[in-house]
C-alpha cells in the first residue's frame, strides 16, 4: 500500500467524524438540557482541554520510538470517549464528556499532520492532494448527520464520530515507520516545549493563525443554532457545513500553484480577507443563498490558513516538528476556547450579530500577516 493510500484512509477516518460531530455538538448539548451561556462553556472547556493536552503529546511524540503508538491510543481514547456524548445529559456529564474527549483527541490531528510533513520532507507525498481526502470526508459526514440528525436526533453524530476515530486508531498503525535516525526515544527531559518558539517567524505565524482560525469560533459553536431558530433544517444546516467543505477541496485539489505563488504570507492575508467578509454576510442574513455563497470562503478563511501554516513549519527544523504542530494548534484551541466563552453571552444577547466581532478578528489577522515569510 502506498504512502499517500495510508494517510488518505487516516485523513478520511478521522475527518468523516468530526464533520459528522462539528456541526452537532451545539445541538446535542442543547438536547441535554444546556442553554446558551452554558453551551458556549462546554464548548470552551474543550478547546482549553486541548490547549493543555496538545503541546504534552507534541513533546512525547517527538521522544517516542514510533509515534505512530501514541496516535492510534490516542485515537482509540477519543472514540471510547465519544461515545459519551450519545449517552449524558445535564451540565455536569456533558462538561465531564467533553474535558475528556478534548484530551484524548487533542493530539489526533496535530499529530497526523506531524507525521504527515515527515513524509513530504521524505518525498513522500503532495500534501495537500491527500488532505483533500479530509476535507471530503468531511463533507460527506456532515451531510450524512444532517440526514441522521432528521431521521433519529442530533446524538447519532456522536457515534459516527466514535465509529470515523476507531478507524482511525487502526489506521495510524499502517503508516510508514519512522525514517532511521529520528527517533529520540527516552530523550523526553531533554525536549523544551519552548524550543520551536525561539523560532520568530513560528511566534508571528501562531498569532495570526490564532486570529484567522479562531474566528471560525461563533461558527462552530452558534452556527447550527442560529440557523435552526432562523428555520433552517437539520438537513439544509449539513449542506451548508458541508458545501464549506467542498470549496476548501477544491483549493487543496487544484490551489497547488496559487499557494506556491502566494508563500505563507499571500495564504494567510487571503485567509484574513475571506474571513472578514464571510462572517460579515452570516451575521447579517440567514437566507440560504447569500449563505451558500459566502459559505464557500470556507476554502480561504480556513484553508488557506492551514496551507500557509504547513508551509511555514515545513520550514522549521526536522527535530522540532511534533511540538511546532501541537503547540501550534493549542495557539488555535486556546484562541477558539477563549473566543466560544466570550461568544456564549454575545450569542444570548445579540444573535448573530456576533459574528462582526469575529469578522473584526480576521482585519486584525491581515494587518499582522504581513509580517510573515514569503516562502
Amino acid at each position: 500500500m502506498s504512502t499517500s493510500l495510508r494517510f488518505a484512509i487516516l485523513f478520511g477516518a478521522q475527518f468523516a467524524g468530526f464533520g459528522a460531530m462539528m456541526p452537532f455538538l451545539p445541538a446535542i448539548l442543547a438536547e441535554g438540557g444546556l442553554d446558551a451561556d452554558a453551551v458556549g462553556l462546554v464548548m470552551a472547556a474543550g478547546s482549553l482541554t486541548r490547549l493543555l493536552a496538545g503541546p504534552l503529546s507534541g513533546r512525547l511524540a517527538d521522544a517516542a520510538a514510533d509515534p505512530r503508538r501514541l496516535l492510534a491510543l490516542s485515537a482509540l481514547l477519543a472514540a471510547a470517549t465519544a461515545a459519551g456524548f450519545g449517552l449524558a445529559s445535564g451540565l455536569a456529564l456533558l462538561l465531564a464528556v467533553q474535558v475528556l474527549h478534548s484530551a484524548a483527541a487533542a493530539p489526533v490531528i496535530p499529530l497526523t499532520d506531524a507525521r504527515a510533513v515527515a513524509a513530504v520532507r521524505a518525498g513522500g507525498f503532495d500534501y495537500a492532494r491527500v488532505r483533500a481526502v479530509g476535507s471530503l470526508a468531511f463533507i460527506l459526514g456532515a451531510v450524512a448527520a444532517g440526514q441522521a440528525a432528521e431521521w433519529i436526533g442530533p446524538r447519532a453524530a456522536a457515534w459516527m464520530l466514535a465509529a470515523g476515530l476507531l478507524v482511525a486508531a487502526l489506521a495510524a498503525l499502517a503508516l510508514p515507520p519512522p525514517e532511521p535516525g529520528t527517533a529520540r526515544g527516552g530523550a523526553a527531559p531533554a525536549l523544551s516545549l519552548r524550543a520551536p518558539l525561539r523560532e520568530a517567524g513560528f511566534r508571528r505565524l501562531l498569532l495570526v493563525s490564532a486570529l484567522v482560525q479562531g474566528s471560525h469560533a461563533a461558527y462552530y459553536a452558534f452556527s447550527t443554532l442560529h440557523w435552526q431558530g432562523a428555520g433552517l433544517s437539520p438537513g439544509l444546516i449539513g449542506l451548508l457545513w458541508g458545501w464549506g467543505v467542498v470549496a476548501e477541496v477544491i483549493l487543496f485539489l487544484f490551489g497547488g500553484r496559487l499557494a506556491e505563488r502566494l508563500g505563507p504570507r499571500g495564504l494567510a492575508l487571503l485567509a484574513a480577507g475571506a474571513g472578514a467578509l464571510r462572517w460579515t454576510v452570516t451575521a447579517l442574513t440567514a437566507d440560504p443563498w447569500p449563505l451558500f455563497l459566502v459559505q464557500g470562503l470556507h476554502a480561504a478563511s480556513f484553508g488557506a490558513m492551514h496551507l500557509a501554516a504547513m508551509r511555514a513549519l515545513v520550514a522549521l527544523p526536522a527535530a522540532l516538528s511534533g511540538r511546532a504542530q501541537t503547540l501550534h494548534a493549542a495557539a488555535v484551541a486556546a484562541a477558539t476556547g477563549l473566543l466560544m466563552w466570550l461568544c456564549g453571552p454575545l450569542y444570548a444577547s445579540g444573535g448573530g450579530l456576533v459574528f462582526l466581532a469575529m469578522a473584526a478578528l480576521c482585519a486584525a489577522a491581515a494587518a499582522l500577516a504581513g509580517g510573515l515569510a514569503r516562502r
